[in-house]
């Protein structure tokens, strides 16, 4: 929507193209009129419109003039002159101001209309092409900088003829490299106390460039090749010159440096991997994936470090040192032990794979086997927390520290569910087994032994929880239920004692009505006469 301006000293002519134009139909907004060129002028600079409609003859300032004043400052203004003096003069100032039309008094609203149509048209296809070009400037501003960065990351990661490179060192004015050379590596740990602030992906990408904005200030200060790579790590190229152990001590400086300062101002940390030198550019591939093996080593000894391959070459790995049978005790554990037990085993497993210095790859295997069998036990189980746990999951972890931490919390869940599952069924079983006894009291020869082979449970077992949930003994809750049908029939009907005896499970009247009187205080008679009493009363 294009914001216009009208001009003319003739409140009529305002009045009239204000109430005339449908404006927003035709793609303008009308956010002002005014009565000469000077009040105009003055309200450009706030409001700032695309096109002024402005007569030529008005007092102050004249239409010419305000098109002069205005496009000498803002020339993406048009302006369109309405007039009714035909003199050649006029039109041959307008045409030098570049004014869009010049149109003779009077006009209809059609017309208006019309020419509104075309300088929208006019307005429309000067913005594409500003919009393009803004497009392509910007690109090519931007395409530089990525397309060495490209070079260099086709260069240290996959490798370039020796004549290729030097042609695109010169290219991009880069320094050609001395001998020897090596690569590092830098990825980001995590970020810290700003991993809850940094939720969005912009966030995100502001933190990253702050940490690549780290390393190039020093990689300028010591003329370093610097790129990210496509994994969103910073790699870099440092070159000294001479003795290998000179690069060596150079990288380590640089890595230590931007470590500490990425830690210390940025509040997160990184881990950078250093590879072995090598005496030419085309060799650099090999110093990558060398960087790469010793930022693997992170998984072991943690993060927020700087680690060579050198110092971690020539550790054996201590084969054998992890129980080949911890898969299975965890999953024993899970079953029948408690959540300290697992905890500790965690902790032993995790210790294990440290002291190993196995490489990363067989550390994850290790783990792999446990969340397997983690899962099989899971489902074993029955229950359904098996679907949130997956074997990819230990790639979202990066030291073996985050992995024991994320187990531990793992078991955990599935202990408090085992635990909660356990619950569950027992009270679904204590409620059959109360089920069980409310319909059939009335069988004499109903015992612990019967009911426990109904509800599938163990005598000792059933013992236990059956008092845990009902706060009675089986015989208790039995007698006390069979005890309060007797009320009933005693309040209700007439049978005599030793049939109401035998509906509640007894066969000898004389052991019933011990139990009863025991129960309620008193005999079954004097019950009934109580009963039949109270019931009298009005």
């Amino acid at each position: 929507m294009y914001k216009v301006f009208i001009v003319d000293d003739e409140a009529v002519v305002r009045d009239g193209l204000k109430r005339t134009i449908g404006w927003q139909e035709l793609g303008f907004e009308l956010i002002g009129d005014y009565a000469n060129g000077r009040e105009a002028l003055e309200a450009i600079d706030l409001n700032m419109p695309d096109l002024i409609i402005s007569d030529i003859s008005m007092p102050f300032m004249d239409g010419l003039a305000l098109t002069a004043a205005a496009g000498s400052k803002y020339p993406h203004i048009k302006m369109i002159i309405l007039t009714g003096y035909d003199e050649f003069e006029y039109a041959q100032q307008a045409i030098r101001l570049k004014v869009s039309d010049f149109i003779l008094k009077p006009i209809t609203a059609q017309e208006i209309r019309e020419l509104l149509l075309k300088v929208k048209t006019e307005m429309d296809e000067e913005t594409r092409r500003r919009e393009d070009f803004s497009r392509l400037y910007s690109q090519l501003k931007q395409s530089l900088p990525l397309l060495k960065e490209r070079f260099l990351e086709r260069l240290v990661v996959t490798g370039m003829k020796a004549e290729e490179a030097q042609e695109r060192f010169r290219y991009f004015g880069l320094t050609p490299l001395a001998s020897p050379c090596l690569a590092m590596v830098a990825d980001i740990d995590d970020f810290g106390s700003r991993s809850l602030q940094s939720e969005s992906g912009q966030d995100t990408e502001i933190l990253r460039y702050a940490a690549y904005n780290v390393f190039e200030e020093i990689a300028l200060r010591e003329d370093l090749l610097l790129f990210r790579t496509r994994e969103e790590r910073i790699a870099l190229v440092v070159s000294d010159g001479a003795e290998d152990t000179d690069v060596y001590e150079k990288a380590f400086r640089v890595a230590e440096e931007a470590r500490f300062y990425i830690h210390k101002y940025l509040k997160f940390t990184v881990t950078i991997g250093v590879g072995q030198a090598v005496q030419a550019a085309q060799q650099l591939p090999a110093s990558y994936t060398s960087a790469l093996s010793a930022l693997d080593y992170r998984f072991l000894l943690g993060k927020n470090r700087v680690i060579s391959l050198l110092d971690m070459e020539g550790r054996p790995a201590l084969a054998g040192r992890l129980r080949a049978d911890w898969d299975r005790q965890l999953a024993s554990a899970v079953k029948t032990g408690s959540l300290e037990e697992i905890r500790q085993l965690i902790r032993e497993f995790v210790c294990d794979l440290k002291q190993g210095m196995e490489p990363m790859d067989s550390c994850i295997f290790h783990i792999q086997k446990v969340i397997l069998s983690l899962m099989n036990t899971i489902q074993e189980l029955g229950l359904h927390e098996s679907r949130s746990i997956l074997l990819t999951d230990v790639y979202k972890y990066k030291t073996l520290d985050e992995i024991e931490a994320w187990l531990t919390e793992t078991v955990t869940s599935v202990m408090n569910a085992v635990a909660e599952n356990r619950h569950h069924l027992t009270r679904m079983q204590i409620r059959k087994a109360v089920d069980y006894i409310e319909t059939h009291y009335a069988d004499e020869d109903i015992s612990l032994q019967h009911l426990c082979r109904h509800v599938l449970m163990s005598t000792s077992y059933f013992s236990l929880v059956f008092k845990q949930h009902t706060g009675e003994t089986f015989v208790e809750y039995l007698t006390r239920t069979r005890m309060d049908k007797a009320k009933e029939l005693l309040a209700h009907t007439g049978l005599k004692f030793y049939e109401i005896a035998g509906q509640v499970g007894y066969n000898d009247p004389n052991y019933f009505s011990i139990l009863f009187k025991k129960h309620a205080g008193m005999t079954p008679r004097e019950f009934r006469d109580r009963q039949a009493k109270e019931s009298s009363q009005p």
